[in-house]
C-alpha cells in the first residue's frame, strides 16, 4: 500500500471515529451482544413511533402518559449510552464488558422508575421513602456518568456544580447563598417529579425530536442525501466555485435530514470538500465553507435543531410560529453565504467544472426556470383548494382520498424517474469528475421530495403537532423505503420482488437503528439539561444570576447581549446545542427581556431565545474547540484552528443576525403584513450582501479601507432604518401621566402607547419598566379604559393603579396595584422610517461605481 493510501485510509477511519464518538457511539460490538445493541436501538425507534401513533388510543392499550413515556425514553437512552459509548478511549471497542452490562441495567432500571412505579409514586407526592432516595442518588450518578461518555465532562461537570449547589447554599458565600436543599427534597425535585430531569427538556426530546431525528435518517438511508448533493452540483457546479456553492445549497438540504453540525459536514463535505479544492479553493477554506454551510443546517426551517422544538414550551408558541419568525434570518444567511462563496471565487479568478448539460440560450433557461415555479405555485393552489372543497364532501373519508391521491402521485414519480439512470455513489477521490445532468438528476429522485412537503402540510395547514406530523411524514418515509426499489425495478423490467423488498426492509432497519443511535446523546443531553433547570428552579439562582449580570453590564442592554454572546460560545465549547440552548436560555433569557422592559426596549421573548440559539450553534464553529470545524479539517487536509478562524469569518452574518433582529423584529416577521415581509426579506437580503461584501474586502474590485466602513454603515442602516430616523424625529410625544386617560382616547384604535411604570419587584424594592399598552376598542378613553380592565386614581399630576380585574388585558400585560404610572409617550405622524433606505442606496450605487471604474480600468491594463 502506498504511504497515500496509508493516509487516506487512516484519514476515514478518523471522520468515522469522530462521527461516532460524537453522535452514534464508538462501540462496535460483534456477535449476540451487537445484535442486542442494534435490537434495542430499533425497539426505541418502534415504541416512539407507537405513542406518537393514534394507534394506543384506537386499539385501547400500550397508552402511556407523558411522564411515563419521559421515563421509558430515558431508560432507553441510559440503557443504550453504556453499550454504545466506552468508558474510556483505552476501553474495548468491539465488545461490551461485564461493568457495562451491570451499568446499563442499572441505568435503565433507575430511569424507568418513574414508570414502573407509577401509581405508588402518585400516592406520596413530595414524600419520598428511603428505597425511592437511592434510585434517585443512584439515577442521577449514572446519568452523569452516561453524560460524561456521550457527550464529554463539560456538561457533567457544570450539572455536578448546580447538584453541589444545592446541597451547600447556606456555606455559599455572599449573593450566592441560599437556604439549602436537603437530600430528600433534591431526589424528590431532580428524580420523582417533571422539575428536574424529567422536565420540558426531556419531554420534547420524547415527543418531537425524536420522530424528526428517525425520520431524517429514514430519507438519508433511502437515498435522499445523495439526491440532494448530486442535484445542487447538477445546478451549481458549473458556475464561479461553483462546487462550494453546491456545498451550501446540498448542506442547506441536508440540514432539512440532519440535526447534527458534524454529522452533516462529515455525510456532504466528503463529497464537496474534494470538488471545492479541486477548482482551487485551499484546504481551509474548502472546509471553512463547508462548516459554514453545515452548522447552518440546524438554523433551516422546516426541520430544524432540536433546540427549537425546545422553543415551542419554553416560549409557548406553535412550532409554526417558530418556524416563521425563523425562516427569513436562515434564507438571508444561506444566501449570503453564497454571496461569500462567489466573492472568493471572483477574488482568486476561480472557475467551475465543465457542465454536461447541453448549452440553452438564456432565454429559454429564465422561461423554463419561470414555467417551473408558476407550475409549483399552480399545484400547490389546486391542491390548496381542492382538499378545502373536499374536506367537507368527504368528512371522515378524506384521510384515505389524500393518502390514496399521495400513493397515485409517488408511483407516477418513480415512474418518470424509471426513465433516468439510478444516481451512483461516487467516488470523491476519484481523479476525474464528471457534472451530473440536471434533468435526469433532478427527476430520479422527486418521490424523495414528498414526506417533506408531507411534514410542512401537516404542520402549516392542518396544524398537527409537531410530533404526529413527522408520525405521518415518517409512516410514508418507511412506506417509500419499503417499495420504491421494487416499483421502480418493475418499471425498468428488471423486477426480482423478493430480493428489492429484503433489500428495502434492511434500509428501514438500518434507518431506524441509525435514528435511535443518533437520539442518544440528545437524550441524555436533555436529562442532564434538566438537572441545571430543576437547580435553578429549586435554588432561586435565576435571580441572583440577573443581579450578578445587571451589575456587570451596568444596566446596560447592548452589554448583557454581548455577555450572553460570550457565554453561550464558551459553554458551547464543551456542550451540544441543545444543552447550551437549556443552560443559557434558563438563565439569561429573563434577564435579557426584564433588562429590555427597564431601558425602553421591549424585546420578544422569541427573539432572546433565538439569539441564544444562534450563539449556541456558532460555537460548533468557533475555535479552539469548534468539532464541526475539526470534522471539515480531517475530510480537508487542512489545519483545524485556521479552519475554524475561516469558518468564523465566513459566519460573521450569522453572528451579527441576532443583534439585528433584537433591535430590528421585523427581521422576525412580529407584527407585519405580507407586502412588508417581502419588502423586508428583498431590503435584508441586500443588506446581508452588503455586509458579506464589507467584511470579505471585495465586491467588484478589492474595497479599499473606507469603502468597507461604508458599507457596513449602508448595511446597518438597511437593517434599522428607525435608528437614524429616531435621531431626526422622535417617534414618541411626551404626555402628563394625569392626561393618560385623554391620550387613550385620542390614539387610533390599532395603535400603541408606550408606558414607563414604577412598581416593587419580587423583593419590595423599586422597580422600573416600560410597556407596550395596545389600544383596546372603544368610543371614549374611560371606554377604553374600562375595556382594558383597569381603574385609575389620578391626584395632581400622578396616575396610580388602583384596580386591576381579574383575567383582564391589563392584567395580562403585568398591571398590578398600586402601580404609578410615571411617563406616557403616544404615536406621532411622521415620516416612514423605510425613507432612510434611499440615501443608503444612492451610497451603494456611488461605490458600485467607484469599484466598476477600478476593476474596468485594471482589465484595461491587464489585457494590454
Amino acid at each position: 500500500m502506498t504511504e497515500d493510501n496509508k493516509r487516506a485510509a487512516g484519514h476515514e477511519v478518523d471522520l468515522e471515529d469522530m462521527v461516532a464518538s460524537s453522535d452514534t457511539g464508538a462501540r462496535k460490538p460483534a456477535g449476540a451482544p451487537g445484535k442486542l445493541l442494534v435490537s434495542i436501538a430499533a425497539a426505541w425507534s418502534l415504541f416512539q413511533l407507537w405513542i406518537a401513533s393514534p394507534l394506543p388510543f384506537m386499539l385501547g392499550f400500550g397508552v402511556f402518559n407523558a411522564t411515563e413515556s419521559r421515563s421509558i425514553h430515558l431508560a432507553f437512552a441510559l440503557f443504550l449510552a453504556y453499550m454504545a459509548y466506552p468508558a474510556l478511549k483505552r476501553s474495548p471497542r468491539d465488545r461490551i464488558p461485564v461493568q457495562d452490562w451491570v451499568l446499563a441495567t442499572a441505568a435503565a432500571f433507575c430511569g424507568a422508575y418513574m414508570f414502573m412505579f407509577y401509581e405508588q409514586l402518585a400516592q406520596r407526592p413530595g414524600a419520598p421513602i428511603l428505597q425511592d432516595v437511592i434510585i434517585g442518588v443512584a439515577g442521577i450518578l449514572l446519568l452523569l456518568e452516561a453524560t460524561r461518555r456521550a457527550l464529554g465532562p463539560p456538561l457533567m461537570i457544570i450539572a455536578s456544580i448546580f447538584i453541589i449547589y444545592s446541597l451547600a447554599g447556606p456555606y455559599m458565600p455572599g449573593i450566592l447563598s441560599h437556604r439549602g436543599v436537603s437530600l430528600f427534597g433534591l431526589v424528590n425535585h431532580q428524580w420523582l417529579t417533571t422539575q428536574g430531569v424529567f422536565g420540558i427538556a426531556l419531554g420534547v426530546s420524547t415527543s418531537f425530536v425524536f420522530l424528526f431525528v428517525l425520520f431524517g435518517a429514514l430519507l438519508d438511508k433511502a437515498g435522499a442525501g445523495n439526491y440532494f448533493i448530486k442535484v445542487a452540483f447538477s445546478l451549481l457546479g458549473h458556475y464561479k466555485g461553483g462546487p462550494a456553492k453546491a456545498a451550501v445549497v446540498a448542506s442547506g438540504m441536508t440540514g432539512l435530514i440532519s440535526g447534527s453540525s458534524i454529522a452533516n459536514v462529515v455525510t456532504t463535505g466528503t463529497f464537496t470538500v474534494p470538488m471545492m479544492k479541486r477548482v482551487g479553493f485551499s484546504s481551509e477554506k474548502a472546509g471553512a465553507v463547508e462548516v459554514s454551510s453545515s452548522v447552518n443546517g440546524q438554523i433551516m426551517p422546516p426541520v430544524m435543531g432540536a433546540a427549537a422544538f425546545l422553543m415551542v414550551e419554553y416560549v409557548g408558541i406553535s412550532y409554526v410560529e417558530v418556524i416563521k419568525h425563523a425562516f427569513l434570518p436562515a434564507l438571508i444567511s444561506y444566501i449570503a453565504l453564497i454571496y461569500i462563496v462567489h466573492l472568493e471565487a471572483l477574488k482568486a479568478g476561480l472557475q467551475g467544472l465543465e457542465s454536461s448539460n447541453p448549452p440553452k440560450p438564456l432565454v429559454r433557461k429564465a422561461i423554463g426556470f419561470l414555467g417551473g415555479l408558476l407550475l409549483m405555485m399552480i399545484t400547490a393552489l389546486v391542491v390548496y383548494n381542492g382538499l378545502g372543497w373536499l374536506k367537507p364532501v368527504l368528512g371522515d373519508a378524506t384521510p384515505w382520498v389524500v393518502a390514496a391521491g399521495l400513493a397515485v402521485i409517488y408511483v407516477g414519480l418513480l415512474k418518470v424517474g424509471s426513465h433516468y439512470p439510478e444516481l451512483e455513489l461516487d467516488d470523491p477521490d476519484a481523479p476525474i469528475y464528471q457534472l451530473p445532468q440536471t434533468r435526469p438528476t433532478v427527476m430520479v429522485g422527486l418521490q424523495f421530495i414528498l414526506p417533506v412537503v408531507v411534514l410542512i402540510w401537516c404542520l402549516m395547514v392542518e396544524r398537527l403537532s409537531p410530533g404526529l406530523s413527522a408520525f405521518w411524514a415518517t409512516v410514508f418515509m418507511v412506506f417509500i423505503i419499503l417499495t420504491q426499489r421494487p416499483i421502480t425495478a418493475m418499471f425498468r423490467g428488471q423486477s426480482a420482488p423478493a430480493a428489492d423488498l429484503r433489500e428495502g426492509a434492511l434500509d428501514l432497519w438500518n434507518g431506524l437503528i441509525t435514528g435511535a443511535r443518533n437520539m442518544i446523546g440528545i437524550g441524555i443531553a436533555t436529562a442532564t439539561a434538566g438537572i441545571i433547570v430543576g437547580a435553578v428552579s429549586q435554588t432561586g439562582v435565576g435571580l441572583v444570576l440577573a443581579d450578578v449580570v445587571e451589575i456587570l453590564s451596568m444596566g446596560n442592554l447592548m452589554l448583557i447581549l454581548i455577555f450572553t454572546a460570550v457565554l453561550s460560545l464558551i459553554l458551547g465549547m464543551g456542550l451540544p446545542t441543545t444543552a447550551n440552548y437549556i443552560v443559557v436560555s434558563a438563565l439569561l433569557a429573563p434577564v435579557i427581556v426584564q433588562l429590555g422592559e427597564q431601558n425602553g426596549l421591549l424585546v420578544p421573548l422569541i427573539a432572546v431565545h433565538l439569539f441564544v440559539f444562534y450563539f449556541g450553534i456558532m460555537a460548533d464553529v468557533t475555535p479552539p474547540v469548534g468539532l464541526a470545524s475539526f470534522a471539515a479539517a480531517a475530510v480537508s487536509g487542512g489545519d483545524p484552528i485556521r479552519t475554524g478562524f475561516q469558518a468564523f469569518y465566513y459566519s460573521l452574518r450569522t453572528a451579527a443576525l441576532p443583534f439585528l433582529f433584537i433591535f430590528n423584529t421585523d427581521l422576525l416577521l412580529i407584527d407585519v403584513s405580507w407586502l412588508q415581509g417581502v419588502l423586508i426579506f428583498v431590503v435584508s437580503t441586500i443588506a446581508m450582501l452588503i455586509f458579506a461584501a464589507a467584511t470579505q474586502g471585495f465586491m467588484l474590485a478589492r474595497n479599499r479601507w473606507y469603502e468597507s466602513i461604508v458599507l457596513l454603515l449602508v448595511a446597518f442602516t438597511l437593517f434599522r432604518p428607525g435608528f437614524w430616523m429616531d435621531q431626526i424625529h422622535d417617534p414618541y410625544q411626551e404626555i402628563p401621566p394625569a392626561q393618560f386617560v385623554e391620550a387613550l382616547g385620542n390614539v387610533d384604535a390599532e395603535s400603541t402607547l408606550r408606558l414607563q411604570i414604577l412598581g416593587e419587584d419580587d423583593f419590595g424594592d423599586p422597580l422600573t419598566t416600560y410597556m407596550q399598552l395596545p389600544v383596546p376598542s372603544g368610543e371614549t378613553g374611560e371606554e377604553r379604559l374600562d375595556n382594558l380592565g383597569l381603574q385609575l386614581i389620578i391626584e395632581d399630576e400622578t396616575a396610580v393603579v388602583d384596580m386591576v380585574a381579574f383575567g383582564s388585558q391589563a392584567s395580562d400585560l403585568g398591571f398590578d396595584f398600586d402601580q404609578e404610572i410615571i411617563q406616557v409617550l403616544a404615536p406621532v405622524d411622521r415620516w416612514t422610517k423605510e425613507l432612510m433606505w434611499i440615501p443608503a442606496f444612492l451610497v451603494l450605487g456611488l461605490i458600485i461605481m467607484m469599484q466598476r471604474r477600478r476593476r474596468d480600468r485594471g482589465a484595461a491594463v491587464a489585457s494590454a
